[in-house]
Formats: C-alpha cells, sequence, structure tokens
C-alpha cells in the first residue's frame, strides 16, 4: 500500500484536522475568558490555560503565539458571541426599550465584562499589550453602539440622540462595575426601567 501524500488527500481527509483545529482555538479562547475572569491577569498564563483547555502548551503556542495574543483575542470572541446573542435577542429588529436596556445592561455584568476590565488594567502597565486592547475596545465599542442605535431604533440624526445612547451605554458599564463587588440586581432593576422612560421620552 503507497503513501498517502499531502497532494494525494481529499478535501474530506482534511476537513476532521480543521475541525479540530477550530475546536482546539475555541476552548483556549473559552479557558482564557475564564481564567482571566477568575485570577486576572497576574495569574492568567498561557500554561494555566492550555491546562484548563486540555491541551498541550506547544497546541496552545501554536494558534496563540504570544499571551497577549491569547487574551486580546479571547476578549474579543466572546465580545463577538455577545454581540450575536444581542442580536438573537430581537431578530425581527427594534423592541420594546426596557428589553432591549436591560439586555444592553447585561454585557457588562458577566464573565466577559470581568475578563475585560482585568484587561484594562493590565494594559494600563503592560507598554506592549495598551495599543492592542485600546484597538479591540474601540472596535467593540463601535459595534455595540450600532447594535443599540438600531435596536432602539434611534435617528441619530436629531441632535443629541448619540450622546443618549452612549450615556445608556457608559451607565450600563457603571452597572456592570458596580455588580463586580456585590449583588446589584434590585438596584439595576430600578436603574433600567428609569433609563427606559427617558429613552422613551428622548427617542420618541
Amino acid at each position: 500500500m503507497g503513501v498517502v501524500t499531502t497532494a494525494d488527500r481529499t478535501p474530506n481527509d482534511r476537513a476532521p484536522k480543521q475541525d479540530r483545529s477550530r475546536a482546539t482555538r475555541q476552548r483556549l479562547l473559552e479557558a482564557a475568558v475564564s481564567c482571566l475572569a477568575e485570577h486576572g491577569w497576574a495569574g492568567s498564563t498561557v500554561t494555566a490555560v492550555a491546562e484548563r483547555a486540555g491541551v498541550s502548551r506547544g497546541a496552545a503556542q501554536h494558534h496563540f503565539p504570544t499571551r497577549e495574543d491569547l487574551f486580546t483575542a479571547a476578549v474579543e470572541y466572546v465580545a463577538e458571541e455577545r454581540s450575536t446573542a444581542l442580536r438573537a435577542l430581537f431578530p425581527e429588529g427594534p423592541a420594546e426599550r426596557r428589553a432591549v436596556v436591560a439586555a444592553l445592561v447585561d454585557l457588562y455584568t458577566g464573565p466577559l465584562f470581568r475578563a475585560a476590565l482585568h484587561l484594562w488594567v493590565a494594559a494600563s502597565d503592560e507598554e506592549q499589550l495598551r495599543p492592542r486592547v485600546t484597538e479591540l475596545e474601540a472596535r467593540v465599542g463601535r459595534e455595540t453602539h450600532r447594535i443599540a442605535v438600531e435596536l432602539l431604533a434611534a435617528d441619530e440624526s436629531e441632535p443629541g440622540v448619540r450622546e443618549t445612547v452612549q450615556g445608556l451605554l457608559d451607565m450600563a458599564r457603571g452597572l456592570g462595575l458596580a455588580n463586580l463587588l456585590t449583588d446589584d440586581a434590585v438596584r439595576r432593576e430600578r436603574v433600567v426601567a428609569q433609563w427606559a422612560g427617558l429613552l422613551d421620552e428622548s427617542l420618541g
């Protein structure tokens, strides 16, 4: 029986390997976010993430050559997943404003925000990390703002509307910070209701 060369392999032969590679990459990203959220930047290493994901350090470095590559990719990955989940909640587009405000606030009260916060703190001290995190956060912020405008049916050509939507996102981020130390769910519900009413008045 002859040796099968790379050229002899069919796309079906290569597909399982590609699927395994994608699955490994996803496990690493999810493990990195969990590790960063639980242990912060100082306690999050490539080795720790690889162990958590059940892969070798070499496999981790094959996908992400540096620690910075791994953690910025991890936060970006989950941010994209959250944006997808947010859209999935409102598949038909603009919705009742209280529900949209609550969903936006939820973006800032889960492990993604906790992980992102650790990354921000690390970036303030790590010169190599700072420009990557700054660029990532700007991109995530633009996408979140765009989704918010769409779901709230906000007309940004009207004076003050853009600032109103950005104020909502800034408020949601503040609620996320408050939630880091204590369960702030009761107060958060009252604030969400108040903001929804304000948006109905200001956006029409």
